[in-house]
């Protein structure tokens, strides 16, 4: 059951004004070789970056990075809004509930799907593992495969060049819902030597024959990688559907078996119910989408609620 407390105190805290205030500090394109075109980013340094100049931050990676700050706006994401997760981790911070961090935001291609995808196959992934980034090599790859080496070998150098960042596996996260859920987790799973840190929410682990988790997690026999997961789900979503519920279960279930042990390298949080029309009242959510936000947890707005969840499980305070 939702525990009606910790609702309020996080719809309250997101609307405390906060003196000290982390901030997004560059929105704009970023050059990127591997696609042969700019990709879109935003950044989030934490309250006490500019006044402690020998402090080091964990980074979190997210995907659909134009949905994610509070700066996009609140009339997006076809009336959803954003995450706020600007506000939400101030507002953590200042609670003491969970570390200060660096964000960064990647907005989504015109190839979102295909770009977040994930290995398709158990053959995909291990030709992934021993790529050697050689010509021939990239001309094969994947679009997932590309995105995966712009994060890693294009923007995340950058990143660590230019921000006091703790750049090991351990400090650096992967965060997205949906299509942007899976891809967190594949990342982890292909690079635990980059990525320590995944969070998949309403993750849409059914595309593809659900082939992430019969291809990769199913059939793996080895000891469990370096990682820990948050993975979220609803019960409803705008198809039909339980929001990626029963797939979600199975991802766990899988992790479990290979040795992730329950709030210490793994968090599965379902949100049980979608909110009544009390309930919204209390929210900042437009009224013309409470009737849509009783039949479908798979959207912007559930995401904003959930998210602190993952935030305090993958980052707590020290």
């Amino acid at each position: 059951m939702r525990s009606m407390s910790k609702f309020l105190w996080i719809i309250v805290s997101m609307l405390i004004v906060n003196p000290v205030r982390g901030r997004v500090v560059f929105e704009g394109p970023f050059a990127s070789e591997i696609f042969a075109t700019n990709r879109f980013i935003r950044i989030y340094l934490p309250p006490s970056y500019d006044h402690e100049p020998r402090r080091r931050y964990p980074v979190l990676y997210l995907h659909d990075g134009q949905n994610v700050f509070s700066t996009v706006g609140t009339n997006i994401a076809f009336g959803w809004g954003n995450w706020a997760l600007d506000t939400t981790v101030d507002a953590l911070v200042a609670e003491k509930r969970m570390q200060e961090i660096i964000m960064v935001a990647i907005d989504c291609s015109a190839q979102r799907y295909r770009d977040y995808l994930g290995p398709t196959n158990s053959a995909a992934s291990r030709a992934s593992a021993r790529v050697k980034r050689s010509a021939s090599s990239k001309s094969v790859e994947s679009r997932y495969q590309k995105y995966a080496r712009f994060l890693i070998d294009e923007l995340k150098p950058h990143i660590d060049r230019t921000y006091r960042t703790r750049p090991g596996p351990a400090h650096t996260g992967a965060m997205g819902s949906s299509m942007g859920g899976i891809c967190s987790l594949a990342l982890a799973w292909e690079h635990p030597e980059t990525f320590g840190l995944a969070a998949s929410l309403s993750g849409a682990f059914q595309v593809e024959k659900r082939s992430f988790l019969a291809n990769q997690l199913r059939p793996f026999r080895g000891r469990p990688k370096k990682f820990r997961a948050y993975l979220d789900s609803g019960v409803v979503d705008y198809s039909g559907g339980d929001d990626g519920r029963t797939d979600t279960d199975a991802v766990a279930s899988e992790l479990r078996r290979i040795g992730w042990r329950d709030g210490k390298n793994l968090l599965r949080f379902l949100d049980a119910a979608p909110l009544n029309e009390s309930q919204l009242a209390q929210t900042d959510l437009r009224r013309d989408k409470w009737k849509e936000a009783q039949t479908s947890q798979h959207n912007e707005f559930y995401w904003r609620l959930r998210a602190w969840r993952a935030l305090t499980f993958l980052f707590p305070p020290k």
